[in-house]
């Protein structure tokens, strides 16, 4: 028995993602094993073909990004891009059948990609959705607008999916006709669907114990990711830009400022552990790191807390604005401004300290990403390599 055991998980580990990945929007919790210092530099830098926020995603020695160019930003772009020595390894170029309407600071390319390890899925604003495998070929696509009429928002949507126990969770949270599904990687069918708060919404789900954790004004709702079905709720209102952060048992939720909550088995509402006005995440969403939870509120202060009191540590003023959120690793914080400036924050000192600066001299507005020791930036022009 022990050793079927044994075999089992040697299999198991052998078919896993490497754990330097980042397979998604701010990866598993926003942070990382490892990431440059303050010897940091541009190691390679290529240019990408239209406009785009969504964070790169990490596979292995893939870079993977998507794009929109064109009158009304129609041409949808998926591309890869080798993480070593950046130079493209394909690209797959689409046409949106959804609306492509977006406030101009915005882009019909803003949710970030998503990935198994083995597929990679690109979810644009207008509601298109097609799934990869590594090499380029198209697995199956979705117009989700095709099926739901009305699902739409006039500034455009930025919300990224998310896998959850193998399904992907397909956020579509606007005003009108709002939705979150759960889409089998394999067929692109429907496994449930849920109708969501008529709201608009460009938050993230995020997975917290096995459950996908949907977030909209009204507050958190997490659910089964195989049924849909409810697990709980916590009905207190949350923002609709910022998203929430898992860590251990704590979600840190931007609701009234940051709550910390703790969701219980078998009961339908998770129990608040503490709440801090003062400690307001802006646009960019809370990072969990070395024993302490961060946020960046709209004056571009850098905040630090106690995950497990709340109670507020140093602040620390960057040079902002920023539209991404932060991640971390190991003792440092990487965070990039609207006009281009990351600054790599060494949360040890006394006070926070900006260690280190590089001017990437664009206008950034996506949230980096992190693997194998590297940080991975870009624009609607350029996809950087920094270590």
């Amino acid at each position: 028995m022990h050793r079927t055991l044994f075999l089992l998980a040697c299999l198991l580990l052998g078919t896993a993602p490497a754990q330097a990945d980042w397979l998604n929007f701010r990866g598993t919790d926003g942070t990382a094993p490892s990431g440059p210092g303050p010897g940091a530099a541009v190691k390679w830098k290529t240019a990408l073909p239209g406009r785009g926020l969504g964070s790169p995603v990490v596979v292995g020695d893939r870079v993977f990004v998507s794009a929109s160019s064109g009158p009304r930003q129609r041409r949808l772009h998926v591309l890869c891009f080798s993480a070593t020595t950046g130079e493209k390894q394909w690209e797959r170029v689409l046409q949106a059948t959804g609306r492509t309407m977006c406030h101009e600071k915005t882009a019909v390319a803003a949710p970030s990609m998503a990935s198994d390890g083995q597929r990679v899925f690109a979810l644009f604003s207008s509601n298109d959705l097609f799934a990869f495998d590594l090499d380029g070929n198209l697995l199956w696509l979705r117009g989700l607008t095709l099926d739901y009429t009305n699902a739409s928002n006039s500034l455009g949507m930025a919300a990224s999916p998310l896998i959850v126990g193998g399904v992907l969770v397909v956020p579509s949270e606007n005003d009108s006709e709002s939705f979150a599904a759960g889409i089998d990687v394999k067929t692109g069918r429907n496994l449930w669907k849920l109708d969501r708060p008529k709201l608009a919404n460009w938050t993230s789900p995020i997975a917290h114990q096995g459950a996908a954790v949907l977030q909209s004004g009204k507050g958190l709702t997490a659910v089964d990711p195989m049924t849909g079905s409810t697990l709980w709720e916590y009905s207190d209102g949350a923002a609709t830009i910022p998203s929430s952060v898992s860590s251990g048992e704590l979600i840190f939720a931007p609701s009234h400022g940051l709550t910390a909550l703790r969701p219980r088995p078998g009961q339908p509402a998770p129990a608040q552990e503490w709440r801090v006005e003062q400690i307001n995440p802006g646009t960019g969403s809370p990072v969990v790191l070395g024993g302490k939870v961060y946020a960046i509120n709209n004056a571009g202060v850098l905040n630090q807390a106690d995950p497990a009191t709340g109670e507020r540590g140093w602040r620390l003023r960057l040079d902002g604005p920023f539209s991404g959120s932060p991640v971390g690793a190991g003792t440092r914080l990487y965070a990039v401004s609207e006009k281009g400036l990351l600054q790599i924050v060494d949360t040890t000192a006394e006070e926070g300290a900006v260690a280190h600066t590089i001017d990437l001299a664009e206008t950034i507005l996506c949230t980096p990403s992190l693997s194998s020791g590297a940080l991975f930036v870009r624009s609607d022009a350029t996809l950087w390599r920094i270590e």
